[in-house]
């Protein structure tokens, strides 16, 4: 038996009562098809509507993220666990297992909306219960989750979340710019000749 099924097996039989399977259950279910991050992405983009476009580009991190774990598991083609005498306790879209689109699109939601300025202390926790819930579930082995959490990071990362704000110049009249033979110090950008 690998590392990865022994983890499992104790992940799958340690702590569980059935009202607790039914509330882990539950709360997985937030995250089939990465819907309670998108549903966080659009409630931010009509929430924020002065930074609609970048709600936007963080949600379509979390989708992109999404089709690229699915294309991933379809190249792979790693089953989902099978432990005798110890059936999954939710059901799944496919029984494909690697990686795990729970835990990507969760780490992918949590840094891209952390990177907008939502907190990231109950972003990742949300973010960390979903992935765990999945080998609580028997749906995932650990190492599923692990290489989840790492491209969802990963693709979070390089995309920017919802891209950077400009740099305010020190007194407060937007973004700044270099001087015109760079060097010096910055002044704000639009500015006449060097002065306000």
């Amino acid at each position: 038996m690998s590392l990865d099924e022994r983890v499992l097996r104790v992940v799958r039989t340690w702590g569980h009562t059935p009202e607790g399977e039914r509330v882990v259950a539950g709360f997985s279910r937030l995250a089939e098809h990465a819907a309670v991050w998108l549903a966080i992405g659009f409630a931010g983009g009509a929430i924020d509507a002065r930074r609609r476009e970048r709600w936007g580009r963080a949600t379509a991190t979390v989708a992109t993220t999404y089709a690229l774990n699915t294309a991933i598991k379809l190249a792979v083609r790693r089953r989902r666990p099978e432990l005798k005498g110890l059936p999954p306790l939710a059901s799944a879209p496919t029984r494909l297992s690697f990686p795990s689109a729970h835990a990507s699109t969760s780490f992918a939601g949590a840094l891209a909306y952390a990177q907008l300025g939502l907190p990231a202390p109950p972003l990742y926790a949300l973010a960390t219960g979903l992935a765990l819930s999945r080998v609580y579930l028997g749906l995932h082995y650990p190492s599923d989750v692990l290489a989840g959490a790492l491209l969802g990071t990963a693709v979070a990362a390089a995309r920017g979340g919802g891209g950077q704000t400009a740099a305010a110049s020190p007194n407060g009249y937007g973004p700044v710019a270099a001087t015109s033979n760079g060097h010096g110090p910055l002044r704000p950008a639009g500015a006449a000749g060097g002065r306000l």
